[in-house]
């Protein structure tokens, strides 16, 4: 399954437009706050453990949204966003969000 942010792959035109697919993943921010609390990786104002958390809910999100495309029959998700909200009433929870179009090439 290719997966890019532009809205075309070179020389693989879409044969096919499947429609618009998508992926959430929601963690909640206390997760943050017992990893805050254990890190001790912190090397110039990064936390590793921060972006591992980060980075995995990126790709289960991605991963979600590509079986998505997968069930319409594409092969492909063009024109991917991710985007990253804080939601609950005191920003107890980050979610991460991607969508696309799937096709087929």
């Amino acid at each position: 399954m290719i997966v890019t942010t532009t809205p075309t792959i070179e020389g693989r035109p879409a044969k096919d437009y499947l429609g618009v697919v998508t992926g959430e993943v929601i963690v909640g921010a206390n997760l943050f706050r017992d990893i805050f609390a254990s890190i001790t990786d912190l090397v110039g104002g990064r936390s590793g453990k921060y972006e591992e958390v980060l980075a995995r809910a990126r790709r289960e999100a991605i991963e979600e949204m590509t079986e998505e495309a997968r069930r319409l029959g594409g092969n492909a998700v063009i024109g991917v966003d991710i985007d990253y909200e804080v939601l609950g009433q005191n920003g107890s929870m980050l979610m991460v969000s991607v969508s696309g179009t799937a096709v087929t090439l």
